[in-house]
């Protein structure tokens, strides 16, 4: 499989992405660094989107043990209000385009039934091992994506110090790759 067929997850995941980075010219680590960033922010937004379904589920169980007296959808403002992230996160919020590329659906990654899934709207009529199964779900897809999102990061740190370490040595404005 070519690199340019290969999901932007995989390809910034993969053991050669931010190997040998002095072979490369400083252009190509930055193109990286970015690519791996927006991918990140990718994985932050389908993580939100988990945890208001998570936050929504919550809600359900509570009413459904009696400590909630509320209907779902009398509570739902609240529910959507508490996961409106403030400071640092709402402006990373600020800087996903309209036109976000989420991933190709064309692997049917178990995150893609999730969020794609009509659960929600039926789940105030769910029985209990059908809650049960979508909490499941929903806290393994998140620790799928908080586990992507973690080895990211130390993508993102590896092409970042390159980037500083040739800034330092005076190679950043030279064209050099090493």
């Amino acid at each position: 499989m070519t690199e340019q067929k290969r999901r932007r997850i995989d390809q910034a995941l993969s053991e050669d992405f931010s190997t040998n980075l002095g072979e490369l010219s400083l252009d190509e680590v930055r193109s990286r660094r970015d690519m791996a960033e927006e991918v990140e922010r990718e994985l932050s937004y389908y993580r939100r989107l988990l945890h208001g379904r998570m936050d929504l589920l919550a809600f359900e169980m509570r009413r459904r043990r009696g400590e909630e007296t509320r209907s779902l959808i009398e509570a739902l403002p609240e529910i959507i209000a508490a996961g409106i992230p403030s400071g640092r996160d709402a402006g990373e919020l600020r800087h996903l385009s309209v036109d976000l590329q989420l991933p190709e659906v064309t692997g049917r990654r178990d995150i893609d039934h999730i969020l794609e899934d009509d659960a929600l709207t039926r789940i105030t009529t769910m029985d209990e091992s059908e809650l049960a199964e979508l909490q499941l779900g929903l806290t393994e897809a998140e620790r799928a994506v908080s586990e992507q999102r973690r080895l990211l990061h130390e993508v993102i740190d590896r092409l970042q110090a390159e980037i500083i370490d040739r800034y330092k040595r005076g190679l950043a404005g030279s064209g050099t790759t090493t």
